[in-house]
C-alpha cells in the first residue's frame, strides 16, 4: 500500500506542475474575472509548493492532498473559463 501512496503523490505533483504549466488566465486582464484567475492560479502554486515540502519532509499524504486540491483550483477555474487549457489529453476535466 506505502508504494501505491508513494508513486500516486508523485503522480499528482507531476499532474499539477504540468497543469500550471497549461493553464493560462482567460479573461481580460482589466476584469474582475482575471483577478480571479490570478488568485486562482496562485492557490494552485501555493498548493504545489506546500505538496512539495511536505513530500521532502516524508509525509506523503498530506502532500497528496495538498497537490489534489492545487489541482481542484485548476480544473474548478478552467470549467467555469478563468483559464484557457488543453481540452484533450489528461490535464483538465473540461470538454
Amino acid at each position: 500500500m506505502a508504494a501505491n501512496l508513494e508513486e500516486k503523490t508523485d503522480r499528482y505533483g507531476d499532474l499539477l506542475a504540468e497543469a500550471l504549466e497549461e493553464a493560462t488566465v482567460a479573461p481580460r486582464a482589466d476584469t474582475p474575472l482575471a483577478d480571479a484567475a490570478a488568485e486562482c492560479y496562485e492557490m494552485a502554486e501555493s498548493y504545489l509548493e506546500d505538496g512539495r515540502h511536505f513530500r521532502k519532509n516524508d509525509d506523503p499524504v498530506n502532500a497528496l492532498a495538498a497537490f489534489s486540491y492545487g489541482h481542484a483550483w485548476l480544473d474548478a477555474g478552467a470549467r467555469i473559463g478563468l483559464f484557457d487549457v488543453p481540452t484533450e489529453g489528461h490535464l483538465f476535466t473540461v470538454e
